[in-house]
């Protein structure tokens, strides 16, 4: 690369994510299959609309790669083409709910959706976000025991009059139940919307209650648990996926990403493999090994533990805000983000910090790891201990595969 400067940075942000634990539960490492199809020539294609009715001349590749990727998102979770559709084009999480909201709701229409400090998404209607801004919102909650009310879910439905119903969260560590959810949604005549961004892998794995059955539509990020580019995929039932398809395009977008949508064929492909499936079941095994660890040193869970690859610390009794434990383990190696916790007033100063582990068990940590894990993490948060060395010393063993 002539650009010496970029290419610097480059060379230092690799080296920093070889040497860091990333603890952050939406981060993962690609493959390099598909760090190469990202940096590919399908990049240089314009196709507006959809394989057999594109915008441009020229896109008779990018037809085939598109409806592979298609065909691959449904035989990953078992879906019949006759019943589902699958839309590979939303760049990310975030623009592919506002495409749904806007293809099955109208302005001032009601959301339901978990509130933003008991681990609900900013998409799914916070004020800041777009989705807050075009339609009401009403916010559910959870209980003492940090799960969630389904109880008052249920009379907030029928009381607000709600459209569409968000399931599926950012920081919740307990199984959803796609089912309640999807009864109450039927009792009251709303879309039943799963964001599963968070737990596709799992349950594509068969380690998590699938939503397909009880959901209208299903949306998930790729850059997960699914290990996959940064992207978002769209599964809607067949009565509602030109609504769907039109509000993705041109509703929302213009020409889709091909390199993309390529890289997410073969994600696919990847995570149709028995290998797939057992990295899911290591990141369970995981999660609740550190989990263990890290109540065994006397960390507040919420909720006590996780179902999960999440789990989140509340940092009151250690006396920390979420912030200054971030701050703290970063100094250290160890990439964790500081996350609300249900009650606190603002997501600016929030209690907790949030801790996920599909990118170490990537990297091929098992629980004797984890264990060590979460004693690195109390010793730099609780005894003040520099352990960077340590950290760098655990990320070589466990190499990047570039």
């Amino acid at each position: 690369m002539k650009d010496k400067i970029l290419s610097n940075l480059l060379k230092n942000e690799l080296q920093r994510q070889k040497d860091t634990l990333n603890l952050i539960p939406s981060e993962n490492y690609v493959s390099s299959d598909i760090l190469s199809i990202l940096g590919s020539p399908l990049t240089n294609k314009y196709s507006e609309g959809y394989p057999g009715k594109r915008y441009y001349p020229g896109n008779q590749f990018y037809d085939e790669i598109e409806r592979l990727a298609q065909n691959r998102a449904l035989k990953f979770f078992g879906l019949k083409p006759t019943e589902w559709r699958a839309n590979v084009q939303p760049y990310s999480g975030s623009p592919a709910n506002l495409a749904i909201y806007s293809a099955l709701l109208e302005k001032d229409d009601v959301i339901l959706s978990l509130r933003l400090d008991a681990g609900g998404h900013l998409s799914h209607g916070h004020k800041v976000s777009a989705s807050g801004k075009f339609f009401k919102v009403v916010h559910y909650g959870v209980g003492d025991d940090g799960l969630v009310d389904y109880e008052r879910l249920a009379e907030l439905a029928r009381e607000s009059n709600a459209k569409i119903i968000v399931s599926g969260f950012t920081a919740y560590p307990r199984k959803v139940d796609f089912s309640k959810i999807g009864k109450i949604a039927t009792s009251v005549g709303a879309y039943h919307l799963a964001d599963i961004s968070h737990i596709a892998g799992l349950v594509g794995a068969g380690l998590h209650p699938s939503p397909f059955a009880h959901s209208d539509v299903v949306m998930t990020t790729t850059h997960k648990t699914l290990r996959g580019p940064r992207g978002a995929v769209i599964f809607s039932r067949s009565e509602l996926a030109d609504r769907i398809d039109r509000a993705v395009f041109p509703g929302m977008q213009g020409g889709p990403h091909n390199n993309v949508i390529a890289a997410k064929a073969l994600m696919f492909f990847e995570d149709s493999t028995s290998a797939f499936k057992k990295y899911q079941q290591q990141i369970v095994k995981n999660a609740t090994v550190l989990a263990k660890g890290l109540t065994g040193k006397g960390f507040d869970l919420l909720t006590g533990g996780t179902d999960t690859h999440l789990m989140l610390i509340n940092l009151k009794p250690v006396g920390l805000t979420g912030m200054e434990a971030e701050k703290i383990l970063e100094k250290n190696n160890i990439n964790a983000n500081r996350n609300s916790l249900p009650g606190d007033p603002s997501p600016f100063n929030p209690t907790g910090i949030r801790i996920g582990i599909p990118a170490a068990t990537t990297r091929g940590m098992k629980e004797k790891e984890m264990a060590k894990v979460a004693e690195l993490i109390h010793r730099a948060l609780v005894k003040k201990e520099n352990v960077l060395k340590e950290v760098v010393a655990l990320c070589k063993k466990f190499p990047l595969p570039y």
